[in-house]
């Protein structure tokens, strides 16, 4: 098992060297602006990267603060958002942003347990935020998250337990000076190497700590009903 201190600041640290010279350059990571760091996770639940970047760019063209966002009627909010799909999505971020403005003078709160609160936001949604933007310690657990998690820890069923344990390890694992870097590390390499089929152990930068690799049928980790 992963516990030796050693191996796990190994592990943090060879993740966000990879991620420095290997993650994509995508325009939500030009900028520490939370309001635009939400903005990113919103439209990237339940839709691929290449589809939100016209999006993204298109809706901070028209509504570059949270102000101008919350003063937005809705219909023309969902007009930009049309193609998209998920449309309560659109409405739970207005929602929310009318509330940070309302509530929080205009000032996106920082803390887990009110940021939690906005219509919308789950638990990944909070500490991809609140990791990015804010340097919060908190893990942000995807899809790709969990593949990764899944594959380094041996990981065969998605249990409730598992999923805890997963939690358990991010947290050993997230570097209190690097949090936002190091979620999206996770994310990336699962994004861009650990793939669902035929992962790319070869680059992958922790293979050796991975008991999927150890295995030799990575692939097969978790199990595909997951």
């Amino acid at each position: 098992t992963i516990n030796c201190i050693v191996q796990i600041k190994n592990i943090t640290r060879k993740l966000l060297l990879w991620y420095s010279e290997n993650k994509r350059l995508l325009p939500f990571r030009k900028t520490s602006d939370p309001y635009k760091i939400w903005l990113s996770e919103v439209m990237l639940q339940q839709t691929k990267m290449k589809t939100v970047i016209p999006y993204y760019n298109r809706w901070l063209k028209h509504y570059p603060t949270l102000q101008s966002v919350a003063k937005a009627r809705i219909d023309s909010l969902l007009k930009l958002w049309e193609g998209l799909g998920y449309y309560q999505r659109c409405r739970n971020f207005h929602k929310a942003l009318k509330i940070v403005v309302t509530n929080y003078k205009g000032n996106i709160p920082n803390s887990y347990n009110h940021f939690i609160d906005f219509p919308g936001v789950g638990e990944y949604t909070a500490g991809a935020v609140l990791s990015i933007a804010f340097n919060k310690p908190i893990p942000a657990i995807d899809g790709n998250v969990k593949r990764v998690m899944s594959r380094i820890l041996g990981i065969k069923n998605l249990t409730i337990y598992n999923k805890r344990r997963i939690k358990k390890t991010i947290y050993k694992f997230i570097p209190i000076d690097n949090p936002g870097n190091f979620n999206q590390a996770l994310m990336e390499l699962g994004a861009l190497l650990c793939t669902p089929q035929k992962p790319n152990c070869a680059k992958c930068p922790i293979a050796k700590y991975c008991s999927a690799y150890k295995s030799s049928k990575p692939g097969s980790y978790p199990s595909s009903k997951e």
